[in-house]
């Protein structure tokens, strides 16, 4: 009765039951495909959405489909699902994000981040010059309180825009 009510939108005073009652009932019927259709629907929203939670919730679902051919109530068996998406979305997301993180190769100018430009214009604390970064010139500023002399080595830091932030 907790999830006819939860389910219910419309109550039927005279007869003193529910619309949905043959809904819920046809779900109670078909528990195995209940869950396959949840675990399909959390699949769909994790390939449109890709924030990596909501296919915990697919995978919580997969063993339900099993397990609601026992005897287990259907609270219980929300209770089960939720409880093993739970678990696998708090311990396993970090490791399977940092993973992805990981195995990510640096693109564009994260790639030049780190490596060692060639002044060709001088950089003053007060003004901005040009360095040269895999053959390719920028205006660029330092973090530095000294000059950079022309022809002298730094090193990129970051970009900010289309500035090298050099020191």
């Amino acid at each position: 009765l907790f999830f006819c009510k939860i389910f219910s939108l419309f109550y039927d005073k005279k007869k003193k039951r529910y619309y949905n009652d043959f809904m819920m009932n046809f779900i109670l019927q078909n528990l195995p495909w209940f869950w396959l259709g949840m675990a399909i629907i959390f699949t769909l929203i994790e390939v449109f959405t890709t924030g990596l939670t909501t296919i915990w919730f697919a995978i919580g679902s997969i063993p339900m489909i099993f397990l609601s051919f026992l005897p287990i109530p259907f609270l219980y068996q929300v209770l089960i699902m939720l409880v093993i998406s739970i678990v696998l979305l708090i311990f396993t997301r970090p490791f399977v994000m940092k993973k992805l993180k990981a195995n990510k190769e640096k693109t564009n100018v994260d790639a030049l981040i780190g490596k060692t430009c060639l002044v060709t214009k001088k950089i003053t604390k007060f003004e901005k010059g040009e360095v040269k970064i895999d053959g390719k010139i920028w205006t660029a500023k330092s973090t530095s309180e000294e000059d950079l002399e022309e022809g002298s080595e730094c090193l990129l830091q970051s970009i900010e825009g289309v500035t090298a932030i050099v020191s």
